[in-house]
């Protein structure tokens, strides 16, 4: 039975490692996958999804009006589907979102989304409400604060390496704007020793 799966974590966790590593072992089976990528992340080569280790495989993008079950079921109709694989999904819309979710009970195909939780301000970005809210499987991927303690918070760093907590929800980047804390050390603001 097709499910909709939410793979979630703080920033540097691996998730898009984990997807490629997915991707990589249906199709050592001989079984087509389709990853996706929204548009919205712009880092790395267009039209590819890449891991921080080295990975990468190329993806569709999705803009973020665009018919995400059109664009799957034109795919499926195509080349059948064993699969579909989107990173980044926390930059869906909430209908993106439901849309994926009738690929899975309508044409019975799995999907499996990878992406963060919560902002800069500790707020849901809209896919990953949507998909906390209706997903049927969620998995939390793990990372480590500095600290040692479990990481749930992505920190924004402003140009003197500070925690801010204002902004616009969305901006891509890395490590050179990010990093990835514990509650306690988010809310404090504070990077560590090392930093």
């Amino acid at each position: 039975m097709a499910k909709l799966y939410f793979n979630y974590s703080a920033m540097n966790a691996g998730k898009s490692t984990v997807l490629l590593q997915a991707a990589y072992n249906y199709r050592e089976r001989g079984m087509t996958v389709l990853l996706l990528k929204p548009t919205v992340d712009h880092r790395g080569p267009v039209g590819e999804i890449s891991s921080r280790i080295g990975l990468s495989a190329p993806a569709d993008l999705i803009a973020p009006d665009r018919d995400v079950k059109r664009h799957v079921l034109d795919r499926h109709k195509a080349e059948p589907l064993a699969c579909v694989l989107i990173d980044e999904a926390q930059f869906l819309s909430r209908d993106q979102v439901w849309q994926l979710a009738d690929v899975v009970d309508e044409a019975g195909i799995p999907v499996l989304c990878y992406g963060i939780r919560t902002d800069l301000r500790g707020d849901l970005f809209p896919g990953s409400a949507a998909l906390l809210a209706i997903a049927d499987h969620l998995r939390e991927v793990r990372t480590i604060c500095w600290c040692g303690r479990k990481a749930t918070m992505n920190a924004r760093l402003d140009a003197e390496g500070r925690v801010v907590r204002d902004g616009a929800q969305v901006e891509i980047g890395g490590n050179e704007r990010y990093a990835v804390l514990c509650r306690r050390h988010w809310r404090l603001g504070d990077l560590g020793p090392d930093i």
